[in-house]
């Protein structure tokens, strides 16, 4: 689990440096219009769509820019017609990866990633999602004398599956469709809920050091920084102290 646990707290201090730059509200507008789109343009009724909204919302995005997103998606405005795409391949060192990109442009999108993995010795060739599992994750944090048997129980009364504890926080793993479920029914018992969201965890992880480490997370923020890419899930694994450098 350590290559989704790390690189989401990568991602997410990311986040909040793309917000002031006004570049985080754009890729959350895209993904609020793919997912009203694939779905029902009731959050109530579509559960992607209500988790991009409330990760607009936690990142400050005003309701009309929200609300344009929709309609976008649902033809009551005009704009861009986007579509999803999944890439896969190898990046250096041998780490998995998977590009989630949203787009108006395929052959603009697919260029640009591909100059990424070529850029850095990798490959946008071969089949690596067998190596991910399409997963619900909820992020807490840890706090002293915390009963994690307990939380683990009662979130698997709600339809968890498991818990792990790692550097400060405490990640509930789901199914997917649990997530809504789960994340409300532990915010009824007053646990307060970090993050929650659908995303690919690896099954297993690459080791990196030093050199490696560092390249590997360049890598992943160049490929994050494109304009078409949404979400980059990898299996690696690098020392604390190096995350920290990032971040």
């Amino acid at each position: 689990m350590a290559g989704h646990s790390k690189w989401a707290n990568i991602k997410y201090r990311k986040e909040r440096q793309d917000q002031l730059r006004g570049k985080l509200f754009s890729k959350l507008a895209k993904e609020i219009t793919i997912a009203a789109r694939l779905g029902d343009p009731d959050p109530e009724k579509n559960p992607r769509l209500a988790q991009a909204i409330e990760r607009a919302k936690s990142a400050n995005m005003p309701k009309e820019n929200i609300e344009r997103a929709i309609k976008r998606a649902t033809g009551e405005l005009p704009g861009q017609q986007f579509e999803e795409v999944m890439y896969e391949g190898y990046g250096p060192f041998g780490v998995a990866v998977m590009v989630r990109a949203v787009t108006d442009n395929r052959n603009r999108a697919v260029a640009a990633i591909r100059k990424v993995f070529d850029d850095f010795g990798g490959s946008l060739e071969g089949s690596v999602a067998w190596l991910f599992e399409r997963r619900g994750v909820l992020t807490l944090k840890a706090s002293p004398g915390q009963d994690l048997d307990d939380l683990l129980m009662r979130a698997i009364d709600l339809g968890a599956e498991d818990l792990e504890e790692k550097e400060g926080e405490v990640e509930i793993y789901c199914p997917p469709e649990q997530l809504r479920a789960v994340k409300e029914g532990l915010e009824a018992q007053g646990v307060r809920i970090e993050r929650a969201e659908v995303t690919l965890v690896p099954k297993q992880t690459v080791s990196l050091q030093g050199p490696e480490a560092e390249k590997i997370l360049k890598f992943i923020d160049k490929l994050d920084d494109l304009e078409d890419v949404q979400e980059v899930y990898a299996n690696f694994d690098v020392p604390e102290e190096i995350m920290a450098q990032v971040g």
